[in-house]
């Protein structure tokens, strides 16, 4: 398992904003996501990050890298912790762009995301 943060996402109101502002304040490229809310793709410097609309005021979800979702479930299970079995990959053709994204929480209740990489 690897670990390492791989993907970021922003919940934003308004997707148009957010751009206008994060691209202002960091440099970030945009591109046209998959969302149906209107949503980008964003290149960093860093780690690829995403944003969509119809979600004001929420926080960043930050996203760890894994190569076996499947395994990375089973382990998070076995530690204690919940998986959300909502799919946030939203369908194939996003997840052969972006790959498979899926919500967890701790064994304390803290969420946090894994995100297995669409294949090279």
């Amino acid at each position: 398992m690897a670990g390492e943060i791989s993907f970021f996402e922003l919940g934003v109101g308004d997707p148009e904003r957010a751009r206008a502002f994060y691209g202002g304040l960091f440099g970030w490229v945009f591109e046209a996501g998959a969302t149906e809310s209107g949503g980008y793709a964003i290149r960093t410097e860093g780690p690829s990050g995403g944003v969509h609309g119809e979600d004001p005021g929420a926080r960043p979800y930050v996203f760890f890298r894994v190569d076996d979702m499947e395994a990375a479930l089973a382990r998070v299970r076995e530690l204690g912790g919940r998986v959300d079995e909502t799919d946030l990959s939203g369908g194939e053709e996003s997840v052969a762009r972006f790959g498979r994204f899926l919500i967890c929480e701790d064994d304390q209740g803290s969420a946090f995301g894994l995100h297995q990489p669409p294949p090279a």
